[in-house]
């Protein structure tokens, strides 16, 4: 659209014009050091009105019992003794039960909210034994006809919480460096760039590898620490345990664990940051599953599609996880639905001047950001560390 005449800074919308300096950095520097940041700055925000800030997490259960008797049990056997969890509560009278290692259906006889399931056996006329360790999933309801209602059940969400971290980059040059000629140019605006760049690789850094955690919190200075990523996510694949339990994952086993575990919750797309080690593997894996991608809007963040039956990962090798021991051999599954950046209402990034006390013969200026990372849901994420070989 052609525009006449001298233009001016009100004439920019915040479509043009960012108002705030962390999506002002994530226009500068796409390809910088806190792709993360980059890609909460698209959408993914929300301010808060207090540092400690919660969100209820709800899913469907998944009704499993597992029987719990060395001995086992005869095709007669009435009462079951299972492991004591929750879910056994979903076995109530009428519930129709289905051990998955031999496909027998059992008819729950009493409602169960302990350790022993009374069931009716061998439904249909098959004769099946019982041995530790099955696993029995609800599967249904049958009622008598004219019986009267089933026993009720319902299920409540979690509440999950985080807190604001409150970062500060302070930067600062004497008046006399302000009035001096440098052939290098203007420490002051050079200053100034270098501490953005610093205060935005600290944030990246925190929603990663942060801890939640509040100091003296019933005092007038607490100080809140945001949880990150690796702290928080329960959903992880250990290679050195996990897997073969010696630090190696090849093609097929990763193509399992997608399928079985990262897939298995929330978005058929979701975004891999890896280490440089996890990117050579990938890399040797079948190469015609790769396929450069843009990602219109994303901040110009480069990202590389690697396509499965379970669903797509957009992986982008993480500058920062050069940087981090031992984060070479990492790879963090984010579901960016289900995760988003809170920052204290009037407290996201801003630049603050004249931070100086009155009798200093120099300028202090700082940047400053109270905010942290919340995940919406758990089990859509997933955090696979210790991948050091494919072989």
């Amino acid at each position: 659209m052609a525009i006449q005449g001298v233009r001016g800074t009100g004439e920019f919308g915040t479509d043009f014009r960012p108002k705030n300096y962390r999506e002002l950095f994530t226009l500068l520097e796409p390809n910088g050091n806190a792709p993360l940041n980059a890609l909460l700055s698209f959408g993914s925000s929300e301010s808060t009105d207090d540092p400690e800030y919660k969100n209820f997490r709800d899913e469907l259960p998944d009704r499993t019992l597992t029987v719990n008797n060395g001995a086992g049990y005869n095709d007669t056997a009435t009462s079951i003794t299972i492991d004591a969890a929750d879910d056994n509560k979903y076995a109530v009278s009428g519930a129709i039960v289905i051990n998955s290692s031999t496909g027998e259906v059992m008819r729950v006889t009493a409602d169960t909210t302990g350790t022993t399931l009374a069931v009716a056996r061998n439904i249909g006329g098959t004769t099946f034994t019982i041995t530790d360790n099955d696993q029995l999933f609800v599967a249904g309801f049958a009622a008598a006809e004219n019986a009267d209602v089933g026993t009720p059940i319902t299920f409540d969400a979690t509440v999950a919480s985080n807190y604001t971290q409150i970062f500060r980059t302070a930067f600062g040059v004497s008046n006399t460096l302000k009035s001096t000629y440098l052939r290098t140019g203007d420490k002051e605006d050079e200053a100034m760039t270098k501490a953005l760049k610093l205060h935005m690789s600290d944030i990246e850094r925190a929603m990663f590898f942060g801890r939640k955690h509040e100091e003296n919190g019933s005092s007038a200075t607490p100080r809140r620490y945001t949880g990150g990523l690796t702290t928080t996510l329960t959903s992880v694949i250990d290679c050195n345990s996990d897997i073969d339990g010696d630090g190696t994952m090849n093609e097929a086993q990763f193509d399992e664990q997608l399928i079985s575990s990262v897939f298995k919750f929330g978005s058929k797309e979701k975004i891999a940051f890896v280490g440089a080690t996890v990117a050579a593997h990938l890399q040797e894996f079948g190469k015609d599953r790769w396929r450069p991608e843009s990602v219109q809007g994303a901040y110009g963040v480069n990202l590389t599609r690697y396509a499965t039956f379970a669903g797509d990962l957009m992986v982008h090798l993480h500058p920062q996880f050069r940087q981090v021991p031992g984060m070479a051999t990492s790879m963090i599954i984010v579901d960016f639905p289900y995760l988003r950046y809170r920052f204290l209402e009037g407290r996201d990034t801003a630049l603050y001047e004249n931070r100086q006390g009155n009798g200093v013969d120099g300028a202090i200026h700082e940047y400053l950001t109270e905010c942290g990372l919340e995940l919406l849901q758990d089990k859509v994420h997933t955090h696979i560390k210790n991948w050091s070989s494919n072989a």
